[in-house]
């Protein structure tokens, strides 16, 4: 397997050029650039898509630095009607030139973006792509996660990120193409909603042809006519009726089924353009206290995964590194992962639907509250939810986390409307999946209420979540962390209550004292897993919780609270994490 695979996996193409590798780069501290015909000095080489912080970049500067630019010079492999430009991230702000053609601006250092550069292709083979990126570290008022606004990384936060870090690629098309793809599933009825829009020269009487498949047998093959530029419809499959045959077709961690896609899109009966993707039929739902997956109760075994490597930051080393997350978080027995603080790469999320891991979604904070920070989340927000829609694996959206970027809730209405907002906001681009407003505390419009609470020790942990009356007792008198767990006028209402953030054992033998974190300590490996072992039994015997999310799954620099070493090592055998999580007999 190559280091780089299709980056947009749920629609494909057959022709697609990868721009990753060697590019021509400098930093631009006193701000002298404004456009690629100023005299740039190009005095370094970076290697895209890794963050110039980052040490695979070759560069591994983690000093402040506000913008930077990139020059790669290329040679068209394939020519289509048009041409595509695709930048998977670029942190925060970029500006994208193309032989000196403005052809892309773009702010959110989370999503992705692209530009048709057709009209700014010269005739001969040789081009020019010039980026701007513009990342001001101190910045607190946009979304930027673990990124540490100071020099030196400290408490929970990292490296920074600066400029390119995900994929950039080109894509030759039709003049008339699918643009967009949206998939649904409805496991009530046993359907799928399908949404196609085409962009380029659309014209009447095109149609689009949908054909599902699973394990090579055509489950269905429909042709609908495009209104406007769009289908929507719902494909409906042949529902069995009982669960032994109803469960060859759906999507869990144990049974990851994904339904093979084809789509092709015709004018007057000519085939136009052509894209592969999948789906998946499974549903996601609240049922009084319990997480329902696929009509049934499913208790949640999180990890918490920060998505970051030594040597690269929040990119990935590879297409089989996302891979291995994903298979070492089950090998632990683990069902999910919450992704924290980050958008993970859609390659990982590709993994995750094929191998079977639930995924909750969460939002990147800002840490600085005003009207300007809380557009810009919403936008960025907006754009995650649409990229990640149709993916099976994911099945909650979590926008605020820790009353981070909102942090007087209590007193302050507006932060209190900006959660509220948001988590209608996110109903209403998916009403398909869960949400939690503000995982953590403080906690108002929610479809689960999510506690962190990190007492290290297994048998207060056991009497705070095990007394007589359970539910009143918690919420009116208890304040794990020293937070309410819900605001006044938004009393609990009989949702899932899930341990979303609970452990946090550091264990580094090789780590000097006073140059780790972690919530509490370990001294060497047994006595590691006998913790690991009793808190675990604690929250899987414990009646009131729907699920859990143990932190966390690897060490990530300082943090050494993983239940795996940064470079994905086991700090004890994994069959032993896996039973302690799974809370089974030794």
């Amino acid at each position: 397997m190559s280091q780089f695979e299709y980056p947009r996996p749920q629609l494909q193409r057959d022709a697609w050029q990868c721009l990753n590798g060697s590019w021509d780069f400098t930093f631009d501290d006193e701000r002298r650039y404004r456009h690629p015909g100023d005299d740039i000095v190009w005095d370094r080489r970076i290697a895209v898509p890794y963050a110039p912080e980052s040490r695979a970049s070759g560069i591994g500067d983690q000093g402040f630095h506000t913008v930077c630019w990139y020059r790669c010079i290329f040679t068209l492999e394939t020519r289509g009607a048009r041409t595509m430009l695709h930048f998977g991230a670029v942190d925060y702000r970029a500006q994208v030139w193309v032989n000196g053609v403005l052809v892309a601006e773009h702010e959110g250092g989370h999503t992705p973006f692209h530009a048709d550069v057709t009209d700014a292709l010269l005739a001969g083979e040789e081009q020019t792509l010039v980026l701007r990126a513009e990342d001001d570290p101190s910045d607190l008022a946009k979304p930027r996660g673990k990124q540490d606004w100071q020099l030196e990384p400290h408490s929970i936060w990292y490296p920074r990120t600066t400029g390119i870090w995900q994929t950039v690629w080109l894509e030759p098309l039709p003049s008339t193409y699918i643009a967009s793809l949206r998939w649904t599933p409805m496991f009530d009825n046993f359907e799928i909603g399908c949404e196609v829009l085409a962009a380029g020269a659309v014209q009447a009487r095109m149609l689009v042809e949908v054909r599902l498949l699973h394990n090579g047998v055509l489950l269905a093959a429909d042709r609908y006519l495009l209104v406007g530029q769009e289908a929507n419809r719902k494909i409906v499959l042949s529902d069995p009726g009982i669960d032994d045959s109803r469960n060859d077709l759906l999507w869990s961690p144990e049974r990851p089924t994904l339904l093979d896609a084809e789509l092709r899109l015709y004018c007057d009966d000519q085939l136009v353009d052509s894209v592969r993707s999948y789906t998946a039929l499974r549903s996601v739902a609240i049922n009084r206290d319990r997480f329902m997956l696929n009509g049934r109760p499913y208790p949640l075994r999180l990890v918490l995964d920060q998505g970051y490597w030594p040597d690269t930051l929040m990119s990935a080393p590879s297409d089989d590194a996302l891979r291995r997350d994903v298979e070492l978080a089950k090998e632990m027995g683990f069902n999910g992962v919450r992704k924290h603080q980050k958008v993970e790469d859609p390659r990982y999320l590709y993994w995750a639907d094929k191998l079977g891991l639930l995924v909750w979604g969460e939002m990147p904070s800002a840490y600085a509250f005003s009207a300007r920070s809380m557009t810009r989340l919403v936008k960025e927000w907006t754009e995650v939810i649409e990229r990640d829609y149709s993916h099976p694996c994911v099945i909650v959206w979590v926008p605020f986390n820790e009353s981070w970027g909102v942090p007087n809730l209590t007193s302050t209405q507006a932060h209190r409307n900006a959660v509220e907002a948001l988590y209608h906001l996110t109903r209403m681009l998916d009403a398909t999946r869960p949400v939690i407003g503000n995982d953590g505390w403080e906690a108002s419009a929610t479809d689960i209420l999510g506690i962190h609470d990190y007492d290290g020790d297994p048998e207060k942990l056991q009497a705070r979540y095990a007394v007589t009356d359970q539910v009143r007792t918690l919420f009116d008198q208890r304040r794990p962390g020293g937070r309410i767990l819900t605001l006044d006028g938004f009393p609990h209402r009989g949702q899932p209550i899930v341990l979303t953030e609970f452990g946090g054992i550091a264990y580094d033998p090789n780590a000097p004292e006073g140059h780790t974190w972690g919530y509490s300590r370990a001294g060497d490996a047994a006595s590691y897993l006998d913790r690991y072992r009793a808190l675990l039994k604690v929250v899987n015997e414990t009646i009131m919780f729907s699920g859990f999310c143990y932190t966390q799954f690897a060490d990530t620099f300082q943090e050494t609270n993983g239940l795996l070493n940064a470079d994905r090592s086991p700090k004890v055998p994994l069959e032993q994490i896996s039973a302690a999580t799974r809370n089974v007999p030794r």
